[in-house]
């Protein structure tokens, strides 16, 4: 039973990642785009630091890790906090879910930046182009960008990119101190929201009238999506290894797509399934996940 005791929370974590998208978009009634990524780190951070204390393990203090931390915090959580917000401020949660598929695919490009003595696969190269003519099929890259203004896909783009980043970054700088995975995440979701907080004191309401939906959205964004998806993750990697962990990207835009049509009554164009399941299968390609067998 304990090779399976890791599914619950690995369908958690691609449900809550999945709804994240929603959630933005109901932040979004009350809230600037500054003010959702504050809430969702402060939130998280919340979650996490109880988390930690829970299970007896410190905050980082030590200086060059700090430092560190604060980086990927930028590329992992705030950046991309702030303009996944931006962009859904004109582009649907559906949209948004798609492209945040593309994650794999970015993380592959800045491997292969940082080992530049590394020369790209085959298998690799194939993905990637798969994976990107993926997204030209999602936007209708046919018929100009419908409805969905260019700016707002290259802040989601962006957004993308700087989660490829943080992954080889973390690997490099952060995971050789061998620090505690929940003293790093919930230091890192601290600093994430301390560098927020002033921008959300600037400019964070977008008005002073709440429904309960946006409000419980934001909640559920920040403790879940920010805070328990990381408690999660660490559980199936823990229990099934870090493989079946990264696979959730396959599942979250699966989910992203369902919650935006049946709650937001989000419309669906016929291209964008079409073009994430091309995204995927470029990701899955670049991944090894599926191998071209040699004559």
């Amino acid at each position: 039973m304990k090779s399976k005791s890791w599914l619950p929370a690995y369908l958690a974590l691609g449900f809550v990642w999945g709804c994240s998208f929603i959630f933005i978009k109901l932040g979004l009634e009350f809230l600037t785009p500054f003010g959702v990524a504050f809430g969702r780190c402060a939130l998280g951070a919340l979650t996490l630091v109880l988390y930690a204390k829970i299970q007896g393990a410190a905050m980082i203090s030590d200086k060059k890790l700090l430092l560190h931390l604060w980086v990927v915090a930028m590329l992992l959580n705030v950046i991309p906090g702030v303009l996944f917000a931006l962009a859904q401020t004109e582009v649907t949660s559906v949209l948004a879910g798609i492209i945040n598929a593309v994650t794999p695919l970015m993380t592959l490009i800045a491997i292969l930046i940082v080992h530049r003595e590394e020369k790209p696969k085959a298998f690799q190269f194939i993905g990637l182009m798969i994976g990107f003519t993926g997204v030209l099929i999602v936007l209708g890259a046919w018929r100009g960008l419908g409805d969905n203004p260019l700016w707002a896909i290259l802040v989601l783009l962006a957004a993308v990119s700087c989660y490829g980043i943080s992954f080889p970054y973390t690997r490099k700088y952060v995971i050789p101190y061998k620090a505690k995975p929940e003293s790093i995440v919930a230091t890192q979701l601290t600093l994430a929201a301390a560098t927020l907080l002033p921008f959300y004191l600037f400019d964070g309401i977008a008005q002073d009238e709440y429904r309960l939906a946006p409000v419980l959205g934001m909640i559920a964004l920040g403790v879940f999506g920010s805070g328990f998806a990381y408690i999660w993750n660490f559980k199936v990697m823990e229990l099934a290894g870090s493989a079946i962990a990264s696979s959730v990207t396959y599942l979250t835009p699966v989910v992203a797509v369902i919650v935006g049509v049946i709650f937001l009554n989000e419309k669906v164009t016929w291209h964008e399934p079409v073009g994430a399941l091309v995204v995927l299968l470029g990701a899955a390609i670049a991944q090894e996940r599926i191998r071209f067998r040699k004559e």
